[in-house]
């Protein structure tokens, strides 16, 4: 047995005994042709409804969350926080999203909170889950690179995501997470009180503006995000994980970078 494949059957027989399997070996022969009264599972059912991570949670023993009772009761909680110290710590101790369980840390934000300018990202990757902030790994340096440009740095903004755990293997976040996590992202924007929302990528710009165009159609064109009290300028631009993939269309997010610097000077926050 190679190391690979050694490694591959032990991570697997772990998995088994998480799972409950308690012994490999009956003490009689089974047999497997006979008549079974024991109904089918509905592991494949949970699969399509509530996804591999839900499906696992139930395999060792966790409820799987009710994501329309999650979504309720985020806007509930969320609602009850009067400052971003509350916002964080009702966050961290939200259990209605099921990403939560697989990930390292809740990520809620960087910058500086007294920021004029919010950036609003997709979801946590690898290194933000490791670290507990958003935008530190490969996009997150490119990121900084483009706020240089245009004479910003995370002295001046503030950065969060729409999701605060990482997806599995940087999967898109299911509409049932996001919306377990938007109340709280809703909550933070009131509180953060920026004068300019920048959408990083279409994820943010869909659940943000809630707009069913695709990100290439919008970018660089200035919308509207309504709070309960105050109407905030938003402009659409391309993810710096996408640019990464993309780099020929950095000259794209380059116009979009421009059309913040000038809406920061119309606006005095220059």
């Amino acid at each position: 047995m190679n190391v690979g494949s050694k490694e591959e059957a032990l991570a697997a027989l772990a998995w088994l005994v998480e799972a409950g399997a308690g012994e490999a070996i009956a003490e009689a022969p089974v047999d497997r042709f006979a008549p079974s009264d024991i109904p089918a599972s509905p592991l494949k059912g949970e699969v399509a409804r509530h996804g591999r991570e839900g499906a696992k949670a139930r395999l060792v023993g966790a409820a799987p969350v009710d994501h329309t009772d999650a979504a309720l009761s985020a806007r509930e909680i969320a609602a009850r926080c009067n400052t971003l110290v509350e916002l964080k710590a009702a966050l961290e101790a939200f259990e209605g999203c099921a990403l939560k369980r697989g990930a390292k840390n809740t990520v809620f934000a960087d910058g500086n909170p007294d920021g004029r300018i919010m950036f609003v990202g997709e979801a946590p990757g690898r290194d933000e889950d490791i670290q507990g902030l958003p935008f530190v790994g490969r996009a997150g340096k490119l990121l900084d690179r483009m706020l240089a440009a245009i004479g910003l740095d995370r002295t001046k903004v503030y950065i969060t995501n729409v999701l605060n755990w990482r997806p599995p293997e940087n999967r898109q976040p299911t509409p049932e997470e996001a919306a377990a996590c938007l109340p709280f992202l809703r909550r933070h924007i009131e509180l953060a009180a920026p004068e300019i929302l920048v959408l990083l990528g279409a994820t943010a710009m869909r659940h943000v503006l809630g707009s069913t165009e695709g990100i290439m159609k919008l970018r660089g064109k200035w919308d509207v995000y309504q709070t309960a009290t105050r109407a905030i300028p938003a402009l659409p631009t391309l993810h710096p994980a996408y640019l990464l993939r993309q780099p020929s269309h950095k000259k794209l997010a380059w116009r979009d970078l421009l059309a913040l610097r000038e809406k920061t000077k119309t606006l005095g926050l220059a």
